[in-house]
């Protein structure tokens, strides 16, 4: 019945596609960046791979807890959109841009000098430590650009435009998958080879984003210079999401580091199964980001039955999409360790997180379209509430793992476990209709 229902059109279908598909294509390729990295760093060895883990944990670290210059800023500039003020949009846009600049200019400074401290306190072993430190310390000069990518994509998918986006990111891809081949594979750079291909495949798509701003504020008459109450608000503004946040990453650096401490096959395999999964799962919050921006368009121009008809629809497909996605993925199990070259130990270990990976994708398609709704309402600040008790869920879990000293397949049944708690929280806010305020600024 739940199937014929959403197999039979939808007024909200045409609109969903129009975002989520090449948003699908945007998001698939970030993964692919890092699958990249992985399936070329992989050839160099078990102990090179595992420092690439470690290393693009911390990166990710720094990138969620910077999301919200994409979240925020999509939701923020769908809101001015879906009232009618398409300057006020890209007046904020641009100074989620700046936001951005700053912050990676000082996480660059900040985060440089502290690479050794940060790699060690995952608990790796020496030879995954030193490969995981040089990876990093190359990694963090492309942090300005990296984060200034996240605000540039925000504003244009706040726009309603998800085809730039996904043109920038397949061409950002191809260049960094020939880089990191050229500089490890040809030049033998070794691990720090596949750092600076990212870094300069980042350095490029940066430019791009301030260039396509750029011609949009041109044309509206909008200057492209700092506004610092521009800036000071969207600093304030992005505070709950950066709890929320830092919520989740919470939950990924915990992984991580007792992955780590449960040697190097655990580590490399954590490594490989989260790259996947992450594949996985930015496929699905297409239709998630597809909702901050319909959402926030809904209920800028004052239309709650519109934002929720279209909530419901994308749940709906969020279900069956990874319901898809574990049929794929489990007819590719078989195979996906051969693409990584890895080690039998690691081997083993990998097939079988793949199994938990399959079975979380359901109840990722419909927690991942419920924060993205949530998201593009503004509901930040339940948002953070709700993180932290999630947290909490994981944290405990954890603590089980660690204390009897169960392995790598434990540690992702606490994070499905970790899912659950999200996916219950995040309903009962949707039940309610607390979080359908109008207007093209929420109050």
């Amino acid at each position: 019945m739940v199937l014929r229902r959403l197999l039979r059109r939808s007024p909200q279908d045409a609109e969903i596609l129009r975002l989520a598909v090449p948003t699908f294509g945007a998001l698939v390729a970030e993964p692919l960046f890092l699958l990249a990295d992985s399936a070329i760093v992989g050839r160099l060895g078990t102990v090179p791979l595992g420092g690439l883990g470690v290393a693009s944990q911390a990166l990710s670290t720094l990138l969620g807890l910077s999301i919200f210059l994409a979240y925020g800023t999509t939701a923020a500039v769908a809101r001015q959109l879906g009232a009618g003020q398409l300057r006020a949009a890209l007046r904020q846009g641009i100074d989620g841009l700046w936001l951005a600049g700053l912050i990676g200019v000082l996480a660059l400074a900040i985060c440089w000098p502290l690479a050794v401290p940060i790699v060690h306190a995952f608990g790796g072993s020496a030879g995954v430590s030193a490969a995981a430190v040089s990876y990093l310390k190359v990694s963090l000069l492309g942090a300005p650009s990296m984060l200034m990518v996240l605000a540039g994509t925000g504003v244009l998918r706040g726009l309603q435009d998800t085809r730039t986006p996904l043109l920038v990111a397949v061409l950002a891809n191809v260049l960094n998958a020939a880089l990191n081949a050229t500089f490890v594979l040809g030049l033998h750079w070794g691990i720090a080879g596949s750092a600076w291909g990212t870094v300069i495949a980042q350095t490029g798509t940066a430019a791009a984003y301030l260039a396509s701003v750029a011609r949009g504020a041109r044309r509206a008459g909008v200057s492209f210079a700092p506004d610092l109450a521009g800036l000071r608000a969207a600093a304030f503004a992005g505070a709950a999401l950066v709890l929320r946040t830092a919520a989740l990453q919470a939950v990924l650096i915990i992984m991580t580091a007792i992955a780590a401490r449960q040697g190097d096959a655990a580590i490399a395999a954590h490594q490989v199964a989260m790259r996947i999964w992450n594949l996985f799962v930015y496929a699905l919050d297409a239709i998630a980001i597809a909702g901050q921006a319909i959402t926030g368009r809904y209920l800028g121009a004052g239309d709650v039955p519109g934002a929720r008809a279209a909530t419901g629809r994308m749940i709906g497909w969020g279900a069956v999409y990874g319901v898809a996605f574990s049929v794929v993925l489990l007819a590719l199990r078989p195979v996906l360790p051969g693409l990584f070259d890895v080690t039998p130990d690691v081997r083993g270990l990998l097939l079988s997180v793949l199994l938990v990976v399959i079975v979380q994708q359901p109840l990722a398609g419909v927690v991942f379209v419920l924060d993205g709704a949530l998201i593009g309402a503004g509901d930040q600040d339940y948002l953070a509430l709700a993180g932290l008790a999630a947290l909490a869920v994981f944290a405990a879990a954890a603590a089980w793992v660690v204390t009897t000293g169960s392995g790598l397949v434990a540690l992702w049944l606490a994070y499905s476990l970790w899912m659950v708690a999200r996916f219950a929280t995040l309903m009962l806010r949707a039940r309610t209709p607390r979080w359908l305020v109008t207007g093209a600024v929420r109050r």
